[in-house]
């Protein structure tokens, strides 16, 4: 018990001292640690501060060089789809066009095979395959051939149409990528470090497997302009060679067209002479029948008018004949009476020209029917070339387009 009550042994005053410099050296070291840390610190503050900002005004940086290059990108591919939208535009109105040329052809067609049909109605010699039904002939081959090139040039243009809307396709969905890009880069550059509704966001900065690099974007793009490029100049030069193909058709029909009526008009007009020359002949040939039957009349009424004498001439001997006796006598008279029978019946018997003058007569008129029937194919032949025909081909129009 008075060991508890015993006074604590006390310190001498050099450790008191020693004890207080301690205190006082570890504060001051503790002190200057916490200034260095402070200094530090504020150092610290200061660097991250700047390369905060300096990454941050670096990054708007790159965000508005972003934004320009998808501004020149979407400038291109405006500038392509207004050129594929317009030369589409213009093919379409070549796609009329052709149709509008291939619709014409079908009368000039229609038109050939009937002239081809009405000519096999031509009668006899006139059915022949002259230089009009080889012409016609020739017209309906050119026509079908022009229609065969302007259907496979149609189907020719409808495969560019829908080549140059693929491309325009692929040029509104990149334009609509490219649109919703800058509607985004615009809206990240917009943000400020005091902006309302910026917040964290987890996992924002992991790259995700669809990202694709800046090279394979700039040739997305590249590709989609070379393909507008290159099918717009594919349309230009279908175009051209459309112009071409619908002057040079266009032409050709009409040169043949041409060629057809010249053969039309130079047949007619042989026709026409050939019947004149036959009307002529026909004309002749009725002078002629008209001469040979008052002919033939001349010569029965000469034979006529020698049927009195023979009658007198063959009575006178026949009487004499029953003379008597002696007087049956070969005297003169019956001499003279014999010649004269003979004479006239010698003269009778050369009216057998009558017979070759009615052989003949019988040949002028079937001469006449040959003429006459020839004559009338040969008005067949008119009436089907000029009237049928020719009148018909007066509506063939030849439009270029």
């Amino acid at each position: 018990m008075a060991r508890l009550l015993q006074a604590p042994s006390k310190f001498h005053p050099s450790e008191w001292n020693i004890a207080n410099k301690m205190q006082c050296a570890s504060t001051e070291c503790q002190k200057s640690r916490s200034e260095r840390m402070i200094a530090e610190s504020q150092r610290l503050l200061d660097e991250i501060e700047k390369t905060t900002q300096k990454t941050q005004s670096d990054v708007n940086k790159k965000i508005e060089q972003r934004q320009e290059e998808i501004k020149f990108w979407k400038q291109e591919l405006d500038n392509k789809l207004e050129q594929i939208v317009h030369e589409t535009e213009v093919l379409l109105t070549f796609k009329t066009r052709l149709e509008k040329s291939l619709e014409s052809c079908k009368e000039p067609l229609v038109i050939a095979q009937k002239c081809l049909l009405n000519r096999q109605r031509r009668a006899g010699i006139d059915l022949v395959h002259d230089e009009v039904e080889r012409e016609l002939v020739t017209e309906a081959e050119v026509v079908q051939g022009v229609m065969a090139l302007l259907e496979r040039t149609l189907e020719q243009t409808n495969e560019q149409i829908r080549l140059n809307r693929s491309a325009k396709y692929n040029l509104e969905m990149d334009l609509k990528d490219k649109f919703t890009a800058l509607m985004i880069d615009d809206y990240c550059a917009s943000l400020t470090n005091n902006t309302p509704d910026i917040r964290y966001a987890d996992n924002a900065v992991k790259i995700e497997g669809n990202f694709v690099s800046p090279e394979d974007w700039r040739d997305f793009s590249n590709i989609n302009v070379e393909k507008a490029d290159k099918q717009r100049n594919s349309s230009l030069a279908l175009r051209a060679l459309i112009d071409g193909i619908l002057s040079q058709t266009a032409n050709d029909i009409r040169k043949q067209c041409e060629m057809v009526n010249v053969a039309f008009r130079n047949r007619v007009r042989e026709v026409k002479d050939a019947k004149h020359k036959l009307e002529t002949l026909l004309a002749m040939v009725m002078d002629e029948t008209t001469s040979q039957e008052k002919n033939i009349a001349a010569l029965k009424k000469a034979i006529a008018d020698k049927e009195g004498p023979v009658k007198v001439a063959q009575t006178r001997l026949e009487a004499r004949n029953h003379r008597p006796n002696v007087e049956l006598c070969n005297d003169t008279v019956q001499y003279r009476l014999t010649s004269e029978v003979q004479e006239i019946t010698k003269n009778i018997q050369r009216q057998d020209t009558l017979a070759q003058a009615e052989t003949e007569l019988k040949g002028l008129s079937r001469r006449q029917l040959s003429l006459e029937e020839e004559i009338q194919v040969k008005e067949n032949t008119l009436y089907i070339d000029e009237v049928l025909c020719m009148q018909m081909r007066e509506s063939v129009y030849i439009n270029s387009f």
